[in-house]
């Protein structure tokens, strides 16, 4: 435990970058009450760009928001006790049930697009199917959905993780090496996929359609949950949520426009992006499905042998906020 803090906290210089106030803010904040919650990603999945954006705040207490490059480094900042809350795909708490440390449960289901989660190939590049990435150095960031759906694309054409030569790396680093051409294929998501389509030429070989199951996880300090004001804060922030996920959805073109002046991209690229959604982003409560959903994936990690040993994600899961989230809004 020791050491994960250590890593965290050498890291958020670059990595975590936290916001002081948001929501609530005509408050002292240096006295009300607040709730610590990640961001990973910019565009579609900043969840203070779209708050703001929806014209919704905290009541009673400030967010403080911290920037994360990946669920893995958020899985990170809450073992380290350094998040109330944080939002990841299903990879990353399968890793977690595999060590000894797990503070955190999955308290919701944000189910959501897919088609945002991709494979890029550079202009220019000859490769056309997924079959062609034999032997080519691909991209992909470790312990993330980039990395599940690449084995299972790698599957789908006979072909294993040894026929390619897999390179880990974080978001940074991999926008890096894929503009300066050294790697043959990027598994990436978010707002790379637009800002390299918009300045380089690359090109989407396959998305990750019928490989992810579009449900990313919601997640909670156990401390957190175990005190009834924390709860109560992050019972009143999961109903911002939805509200927020609800007018996104009704208002596209808007928030299209709001995600590509913050990312540096133009507008017709996010509004194409938003055209090939597999859905819309939503919260929904913790079911057997969901749980069942990310069972797969942990036993798709221990057969890759990527897991040390076989793991059960259901003693990661908490469904009680379930009746707010199914409450009409």
């Amino acid at each position: 435990m020791r050491s994960i803090a250590l890593r965290f906290a050498q890291q958020a210089s670059v990595l975590w970058r936290p916001q002081a106030c948001w929501g609530g803010c005509g408050q002292d904040s240096s006295t009300a009450p607040t709730l610590r919650v990640s961001i990973t990603g910019r565009g579609d999945s900043d969840a203070r760009l779209l708050l703001k954006a929806a014209g919704l705040a905290a009541d009673g207490y400030t967010i403080a928001y911290s920037m994360f490059q990946s669920g893995q480094l958020v899985v990170e900042a809450l073992n380290a006790g350094a998040l109330d809350f944080g939002g990841m795909s299903e990879i990353p708490p399968v890793f977690a049930a595999a060590s000894a440390t797990q503070s955190f449960r999955q308290i919701a289901v944000a189910h959501g697009d897919v088609n945002n989660q991709v494979v890029l190939v550079p202009k220019g590049s000859e490769l056309t199917g997924l079959a062609d990435m034999r032997g080519k150095r691909v991209g992909y960031v470790r312990a993330t959905t980039t990395q599940y759906f690449l084995i299972k694309m790698l599957e789908s054409v006979g072909l294993g993780w040894d026929d390619i030569v897999p390179v880990a790396m974080g978001v940074p680093d991999g926008a890096a090496a894929f503009s300066r051409g050294s790697l043959d294929a990027w598994a990436i998501y978010g707002f790379p996929i637009q800002r390299a389509i918009a300045t380089e030429g690359a090109r989407i070989l396959r998305t990750a359609a019928g490989f992810l199951s579009g449900n990313y996880t919601v997640s909670a300090h156990v401390d957190a949950l175990a005190d009834p004001a924390r709860a109560a804060r992050i019972a009143s922030y999961l109903t911002l949520q939805r509200k927020a996920y609800a007018w996104a959805a009704t208002h596209q073109t808007r928030w299209a426009g709001i995600i590509a002046a913050d990312i540096g991209v133009p507008e017709s690229y996010v509004l194409d992006q938003f055209a090939r959604k597999s859905a819309s982003y939503e919260l929904r409560p913790v079911t057997p499905q969901a749980i069942q959903s990310q069972q797969q994936v942990a036993d798709v990690f221990a057969k890759a042998g990527l897991l040390p040993h076989p793991v059960d994600v259901r003693p990661l899961w908490d469904d009680r906020f379930n009746a707010l989230l199914e409450k009409a809004l």
